[in-house]
């Protein structure tokens, strides 16, 4: 992977696990995020499954207040960057930084070569002034089906709107079609890719040789539980993307 190394938390050679914590409340991601912290994962993503955009940002502060050096990265659930952008830069000017700004849906239309939708989100993002990494969501879930013969096309167009292509299963917690990841890998070259749904300790080796970055929330979490981090799953992740990382 060639990338500026602002692009965090990836790094050459091997898969970086990024959990996703599904927030209830700000003792439960602190919680989520100590667990994150003592498998040695970089950082995490926070997003607001269960409530809106305004209760979330209260929370935010509290979590950034209380975990000032972690790499922290941000979904507000439904929110495309020209949404999510001017709300990270307001909390950034506020001294509440959050490194990474995930949307499921970069606005990438595979079907003509003007990209309106993306380049308005381009612009919020320069004008709001946030500095980090964008994980923008490329033919995922819940989203405008993209079909397959145009998956390729997709994955290239969105390379100059985003700093990591995000795509995933059809649904949370389905594994993605591994044809479908080595269609993005190969349209993509060295720009970085991540997988976004249905990675668990089980099935991670078939993608580690072609994904950059695993954002993962139910597979390694407690069983039947949406909330919290199981720290053995987690760890048991871990043990497959360094031992595929330590063969690269």
């Amino acid at each position: 992977m060639n990338r500026p190394v602002s692009v965090q938390p990836l790094k050459p050679g091997e898969t970086v696990v990024t959990p996703v914590i599904h927030v209830l409340d700000t003792a439960q991601a602190l919680r989520n995020l100590d667990i994150v912290a003592a498998a040695g994962c970089p950082g995490a993503f926070l997003i607001n499954h269960d409530f809106g955009m305004e209760p979330f940002l209260p929370i935010l502060r509290e979590v950034r207040a209380a975990r000032p050096a972690m790499w922290l990265g941000v979904n507000f659930l439904g929110q495309p960057g020209s949404i999510a952008f001017p709300v990270l830069g307001r909390l950034a000017r506020e001294g509440h930084v959050f490194q990474g700004c995930w949307a499921d849906d970069a606005r990438i239309d595979e079907r003509g070569a003007v990209q309106a939708e993306a380049e308005a989100i381009a612009r919020a993002r320069a004008d709001s002034g946030w500095q980090g990494t964008y994980f923008g969501g490329v033919a995922f879930k819940k989203q405008r089906p993209v079909a397959e013969a145009d998956l390729a096309e997709a994955a290239r167009r969105a390379v100059p709107y985003v700093d990591v292509v995000t795509t995933s299963g059809v649904a949370t917690g389905q594994a993605a079609d591994l044809g479908k990841i080595e269609t993005f890998r190969a349209a993509l070259g060295t720009a970085p890719l991540a997988l976004a749904s249905g990675i668990t300790p089980g099935n991670a080796h078939r993608y580690c040789g072609l994904v950059d970055c695993f954002l993962v929330a139910t597979g390694i979490n407690h069983s039947g539980d949406f909330h919290n981090i199981d720290p053995a799953r987690l760890a048991a992740l871990l043990a497959v993307t360094r031992e595929h990382g330590a063969r690269r």
